[in-house]
């Protein structure tokens, strides 16, 4: 089931930056409003702990490699080839 919704007195520098995104992503404004409502909606919140959780998880994980400019280049370089 769907509904439909009027919105009124949207400032014109907000009307501006949805009707950008929009055509970035090849949406009319309707749906890109429709997507923006359900991004920021069903978004799935993390909590200050499970971040932290996985920060030290991802730490571990890489604990003793550091990364030289060299190496960082030599990567962005690989993946346009």
């Amino acid at each position: 089931m769907s509904a439909t919704i009027t919105i009124k007195n949207i400032p014109s520098e907000l009307y501006s930056l949805i009707k950008k995104n929009a055509a970035r992503n090849h949406r009319s404004i309707n749906n890109e409003i429709i997507s923006i409502i359900e991004n920021t909606l069903l978004s799935q919140k993390i909590s200050p702990d499970d971040f932290l959780a996985s920060a030290r998880q991802l730490r571990m994980r890489t604990k003793g490699q550091h990364l030289t400019e060299e190496f960082i280049n030599r990567a962005k370089w690989e993946g346009r080839l």
